[in-house]
Formats: structure tokens, C-alpha cells, sequence
């Protein structure tokens, strides 16, 4: 690594990060479930992910008030800590437009006991989103968070706003960002900035899992995925399975896993049912209600609920044969 700026204090552990879905009681105000959140952070742990996400884009995080945020991030800690993991991971969405909404959902992440704050670039004005305006911006809140900083680099969710690896590079420098998790499917970032920076300097994340393998060797982190949601256990072997050197195996598991996560591709709701369908029953939340979107969005039709039954379907062997987390 050609970097020579300190470790972070708190580095982003390496591993499988699940930004967790939103789970919602059948009423018509579709208040959040936190009986039913519980149990599914508990199974996603059992599941063997290596951290939680809390209030990201899979988790409809712009249709969360803060408040339901704040008290999604106590459930989830709440499941680690009966689970015996006191430390488990978790990171919270704190992306606002402004720089002021920004740091104060890292404030109340952070009381909430979030150990990570996951934030967009602003992007209501996008022609006003300059490079200095994004570099501020993140260093701002930086400075101000009380929890370290991941960059979150989803162009399609900010009215295109890239963050290229020279502003990444240059955030990478402040002692608060530990950093990024890669939506944007841009491996040629990864390799730009793990050969500028270790892990405990500014970590690289994909974004999805069907790239994990040449991210991984690109000398990325690991991923944040939304697949983690329907099979945890299968995702998190292949990162295992890496991790000890069976390139072969990861292969082939990388191939099956990526054709799967092809549903996941299509949007939240199929995303929703896949989670229903697959891991619901065995999270305890048979309720397929609870899995629909925040409305106005709606629940996926039923063409779209059997081409991803058959998208998936071939990961349930191999979820089922993986044991849980001990």
C-alpha cells in the first residue's frame, strides 16, 4: 500500500454486512414491527453475517422517520446482545441533503448504539453538487460525528452523483472516514484505492454480492448485500470459504450466488418477497404482509413472485445444509 496516513482508531471490520429490510405491521399506517425485526435480526445473526446495516437503501430508509431509525438500531443491538455478541457490528444509515440533518442522524445513531454511520452524498441540487461541495460536505459531518464515517457510493439513488476514487482518495485521509461501500458496481475503484490504502486505513466494500469474489481479489473488504436478507448462510460461506483459501469452491458458490441475487437486482419488493418467501417462515415472521413496501409502493404481482421463486430457488439446498453461527 502506498499510503503512509495512520490506521483508523476504529476501522469497519472486515466481513458480510446485511442492510437489513423493514418489517411492518398490517395496518394501514404499516407502523414498524419490532417484535418481528427482532426476530429477523436474530436470524440474520444466527445466519453468520458479520455486521448489520440499519436504515439503508434496502431498508426504504427515506420513508423511516428518524425516530423509527433510532429504535431499530436499539432492537437490533438488542438481538446481538441476547445472541452474547456485545460488539456485533452495526452501522447506520445517516444520509441527509443537508450537513446538518446529516450529524444529527450520526448523533442519534450513536445513542441508539449504532457503531458506524453509512452516508450518501447530498444530491437534491445536483447541479450544485460540485467536488468541493461533496469533499466539505463529508468532512464536515466528520468532524462532527460521534461514530466513524462509510462512504456510500450509489450513483442511481443521488440523481447520478459519482464519487470517483480521487474524492474518495481525499476523504480517505480524515482520521473519521474508514470507508466505502460501492453500489455503483465500479471495480476498477476498488483496486485504485486498496493499492492506495490497508484495510485499517480506508476499507473498500461491494455493494452486492454477486461481484464479492473480484472484489475480494481486488483486495476489497468484503460486501454489503442485499442477499444477505434471503440466504445469510450462503453468503457468508463464500466470503468464508475465500477467506480459507478454497478458491475453487468460492467459485463455483460466487456463480450460484450471483445468479440468484439477479432478483435482488429488480428492486426493493421483489427483494421483500424473496426475504418472505425464503427466510421469513424461518425467522419466525410468516406474516407475508410484514415484507411488503411502505405504500405507496406496492408488493410485487404474482409473475414477478414465481420468475424469482425460480431465480433463487437453487440456493435452498445449500442455505439449509449450513449450520447456524455458534
Amino acid at each position: 500500500m502506498t499510503s503512509t496516513i495512520a490506521a483508523k482508531s476504529k476501522p469497519l471490520p472486515a466481513g458480510i454486512y446485511c442492510p437489513v429490510l423493514s418489517l411492518y405491521k398490517p395496518t394501514v399506517r404499516q407502523e414498524i414491527d419490532y417484535d418481528a425485526s427482532y426476530k429477523y435480526f436474530v436470524y440474520l445473526i444466527r445466519g453468520g453475517v458479520d455486521g448489520l446495516v440499519m436504515a439503508g437503501t434496502t431498508a426504504e430508509a427515506v420513508l423511516l422517520p428518524a425516530s423509527e431509525r433510532q429504535e431499530l438500531v436499539r432492537v437490533a443491538r438488542r438481538a446481538a446482545s441476547d445472541l452474547r455478541l456485545p460488539q456485533f457490528p452495526i452501522v447506520a444509515g445517516i444520509s441527509g441533503q443537508s450537513t446538518n440533518e446529516s450529524i444529527r442522524l450520526a448523533e442519534e445513531a450513536h445513542e441508539a448504539g449504532a457503531d458506524f454511520g453509512l452516508l450518501l452524498p447530498p444530491s437534491y441540487w445536483v447541479k450544485a453538487v460540485t467536488k468541493e461541495v461533496i469533499v466539505d460536505f463529508y468532512r464536515d459531518v466528520a468532524d462532527n460525528s460521534p461514530i466513524p464515517i462509510v462512504i456510500y457510493s450509489f450513483p442511481a439513488m443521488c440523481n447520478g452523483v459519482d464519487l470517483n476514487s480521487d474524492i474518495m482518495s481525499e476523504l480517505a485521509q480524515h482520521p473519521n472516514i474508514v470507508g466505502t461501500k460501492l453500489t455503483c458496481g465500479n471495480a476498477g475503484k476498488v483496486t485504485r484505492l486498496t493499492h492506495e490504502y490497508a484495510h485499517e486505513q480506508f476499507a473498500v466494500y461491494a455493494g452486492s454480492s454477486d461481484w464479492l469474489l473480484p472484489c475480494l481479489i481486488g483486495g476489497g473488504s468484503g460486501c454489503v448485500t442485499g442477499i444477505g436478507n434471503v440466504f445469510p448462510k450462503s453468503v457468508a460461506r463464500l466470503y468464508a470459504l475465500w477467506k480459507d483459501g478454497k478458491v475453487q469452491e468460492a467459485t463455483k458458490l460466487q456463480g450460484l450466488v450471483a445468479q440468484a441475487e439477479k432478483a435482488c437486482k429488480e428492486g426493493i419488493a421483489p427483494t421483500k418477497f424473496a426475504a418472505s418467501y425464503f427466510a421469513g417462515p424461518g425467522a419466525g415472521v410468516t406474516d407475508p404482509k410484514a415484507f411488503w413496501p411502505r405504500r405507496p409502493y406496492r408488493p410485487s404481482g404474482k409473475e414477478k413472485q414465481d420468475w424469482v421463486v425460480q431465480v433463487m430457488q437453487h440456493l435452498v439446498e445449500i442455505e439449509q445444509s449450513i449450520p447456524d453461527r455458534v
